[in-house]
């Protein structure tokens, strides 16, 4: 039996927040439209937490029954922090049933980390660009600001004595890269500095920070000097760098037990998540975890994974071809639970399972591809078409997860490609780092190599489009400008269409952080011009879709709307579909489901046989 449109809409996602110290699983389900908070028992009881107007995440806070609520104001990312006090019986929170804690809608404050009595978060309140570590406590309200220069950070930790705060800082001048510092909170407030741990200057990513319970050394996750990620330790008295757990040909994230012994190790294998509990000491693996219907591997996990305060489980998110999105849990013996099911609204379809190949690009690189085909396509009419589904970033990566778009396109007899052109993550710093500033084009030319792959696979070249969001609307856009012969359609979801406008409009605090991928505008902007696919508008013939957020702070809509209108001046098809309640893609089933079918029959339209 095959998927249809209908259910695969319809399906519920699950994902995995946090665990008190009760074994109760604060979790996130999008059962109302879009992702509210809900709680799950050690019976397996769900109770529902919130019922916003948008999508929010949360924490506890350890020792008591308070949820943290992170929330937004329709997909603009300005989050704001509230309190849920967990009375019996718990009713859903509306908005005005939570508790202020941090609000001013004008600027983002992002919780970074969570303690017993106080929590961290990040803000750009002080002039709307530079972020700003803010330690507060919840107890009185007190906060200290830590002014330490003019930063982006990923991701924070409190030392268990609460006298460090370690945080992974974005390089100024590199792309993809952070480096990880520590601020003494014992020196006297507005005096503290940044101390480091890995080299500012260095091309490297460093993240996932994890305190030892006796706060005397750092775990964290990093590439420097390295090729692929690896898990560090770093010695607070003697600044002693050392490796506890590396593989030279994949990367590696680790989470310690709060109780220091354990630690949850992730390895990415061409996409898919392979996990397994290792010795903090020594490094060595204690044992595999088998995770449901996907033997050992499984696909991306978000959000991270969170130790029960006693080390006695974990709870972390899934998401693979036969798992649309659910809540696990895990012992420290390696024994898996599955909190949530929503493979069960597949009705027993069997979804598109990825075939891996790797596709030689025009200089011999060879771009990891995963391709989706659905069983029974002989019978559609879409038979022997193709559809190459770019994802964003550019530094990410198409990870062996569920995605309703991939599976539609699967179910409704597309092939479906989805490739990891350079710029992505998962394959090493060589890759990742291809496609920066003026190399960009050569992930453009990947798109060329992919479509060159089609007859391989038993597609018609003639009936192929391209779909993208963010970074992968751009690549939607710059393929059909680029290479006008190629593709038949476009679907750009959020996508930029002129990288000078884009930075000249983006919110401030992301443009010196996108011109580090990109390019300046001060230094490049001969080259941002040409690489633009709006500049090219003359030489697109393929009909396009376009799907925008007005509240998208990331990309703007005005990128949409130029396309738009440059499309449709010159007499091309190109249709828009813009959501008011909608930010950087789209969070609320209602959307999806109006916004999806129309995609989907765009490309029926272009690629069927009765289109030819």
């Amino acid at each position: 039996m095959g998927l249809d449109l209908t259910r695969l809409l319809d399906i519920r996602l699950y994902q995995a927040f946090d665990i008190d110290d009760s074994g109760r699983v604060l979790a996130g389900s999008d059962d109302s439209g879009c992702t509210q908070l809900i709680e799950i028992a050690p019976d397996g009881g769900v109770t529902p937490l919130t019922a916003l107007p948008g999508a929010c995440s949360g924490r506890y806070i350890p020792g008591e029954r308070v949820v943290i609520v992170s929330h937004d104001d329709g997909g603009n990312e300005n989050h704001q922090l509230s309190l849920l006090r967990l009375a019996e019986p718990v009713a859903p929170a509306s908005l005005d049933d939570l508790e202020p804690l941090v609000r001013d809608p004008r600027y983002m404050h992002t919780l970074a980390d969570v303690a017993a009595g106080r929590i961290c978060y990040f803000t750009n309140r002080r002039n709307g660009v530079a972020f700003d570590p803010v330690i507060r406590d919840l107890a009185t309200g007190a906060e200290r600001t830590l002014l330490l220069g003019d930063h982006r950070y990923d991701a924070a930790a409190l030392s268990p004595d609460g006298t460090v705060l370690a945080v992974s800082v974005s390089s100024p001048v590199t792309a993809n890269a952070e480096h990880i510092a520590l601020a003494d909170l014992t020196a006297p407030p507005g005096e503290e500095r940044l101390t480091e741990v890995t080299p500012a200057d260095a091309p490297a990513m460093n993240g996932v920070l994890c305190w030892t319970p006796g706060s005397d050394a750092l775990i964290f996750s990093s590439n420097n000097d390295r090729e692929f990620l690896a898990i560090a330790r770093y010695e607070l008295a003697s600044g002693l760098r050392t490796w506890l757990v590396t593989d030279d040909s994949a990367d590696l994230l680790g989470w310690l037990s709060p109780d220091g012994t354990t630690l949850l190790v992730e390895r990415n294998d061409e996409g898919a998540s392979a996990l397994a509990l290792h010795d903090a000491a020594s490094g060595e693996e204690i044992t595999g975890i088998a995770l449901p219907a996907t033997g050992n591997t499984g696909g991306i996990r978000i959000p991270p994974p969170h130790w029960a305060p006693d080390s006695r489980s974990a709870v972390f998110s899934i998401s693979a071809p036969e798992l649309p999105g659910d809540a696990l849990l895990v012992t420290a013996s390696g024994q898996v639970r599955q909190l949530t099911h929503s493979a069960r609204a597949l009705g027993g379809a069997a979804p598109a399972l990825p075939e891996h190949h790797r596709i030689p690009s025009f200089d011999g690189e060879l771009v990891p591809c995963l391709v989706y085909r659905a069983g029974d396509r002989a019978a559609s009419p879409l038979e022997g078409s193709a559809v190459i589904f770019v994802h964003g970033g550019p530094e990410a990566q198409a990870r062996q997860n569920f995605s309703t778009e991939v599976q539609s396109l699967a179910a409704a007899g597309h092939t479906v490609l989805v490739p990891n052109v350079r710029g992505s993550t998962g394959y090493g710093k060589r890759w990742y780092s291809a496609d920066d500033k003026r190399r960009r084009l050569d992930s453009v030319a990947d798109l060329a190599a992919l479509h060159a792959y089609l007859p391989k696979l038993g597609v018609d070249p003639a009936r192929a489009a391209l779909w993208g969001g963010s970074y992968g609307g751009y690549m939607v856009l710059a393929g059909l400008a680029f290479q006008p012969d190629l593709w038949a359609a476009g679907v750009d979801i959020v996508g930029i269409a002129s990288f000078v406008t884009f930075l000249e409009n983006t919110s401030a605090y992301r443009r010196a952080y996108r011109e580090r991928e990109y390019g300046t505008l001060a230094e490049d902007r001969d080259f941002l011009v040409a690489a633009s696919p709006v500049t090219h508008i003359d030489a697109i013939r393929a009909p396009l879709f376009i799907i925008h957020g007005a509240n998208d702070p990331r990309v703007p809509l005005t990128e949409a709307e130029q396309i738009h209108a440059a499309m449709t001046s010159r007499g091309r098809e190109c249709e828009i579909l813009v959501y008011g309640d909608e930010g950087h893609g789209l969070a609320k089933r209602a959307n999806r489901a109006d916004a999806l079918p129309k995609a989907f029959a765009f490309l029926a339209r272009h690629l069927g046989t009765m289109s030819r």
